[in-house]
């Protein structure tokens, strides 16, 4: 069955970076059209939907809140995500949860589809 664990969060400075990995296991990224993405969830507020990447041909989707901080990539020899977040802030503070979906999927950020697994989630918490 599909498996996904998070980790790589933790407690930084404003200004800072961090790199979150989901590594996967069920499903083979070179082999498969898996839609993965990259959620988060702040206290007291909604899921936001942040970055989401199709594993068959890496094609990327952002949300406007963290396009150009945020980077989401591929490791097909680990079956491995990567969420790079660069520059930080206080408004990062959240948990990042990673998600996969089996075709058809929609690996566009905003699409309605929920995606079918989900990771444990690890947090990330940053200070001014």
């Amino acid at each position: 069955q599909v498996q996904l664990v998070e980790s790589g969060g933790g407690s930084v400075q404003a200004g800072g970076s961090l790199r979150l990995s989901c590594a996967a296991s069920g499903f083979e990224f070179t082999v498969s059209r898996y839609c993965m993405g990259w959620f988060r969830q702040a206290p007291g507020k909604e899921r936001e939907d942040v970055a989401r990447i199709l594993t068959s041909n890496e094609f990327t989707s952002y949300s406007d809140s963290v396009k150009g901080r945020f980077t989401v990539s591929l490791d097909n020899a680990k079956n491995t995500m990567y969420l790079q977040i660069n520059d930080l802030n206080p408004e990062d503070t959240a948990i990042y949860y990673c998600a996969a979906d089996s075709p058809p999927c929609v690996a566009v950020v905003g699409a309605r589809r929920e995606y079918k697994y989900w990771g444990q989630g690890t947090q990330v918490t940053v200070s001014s």
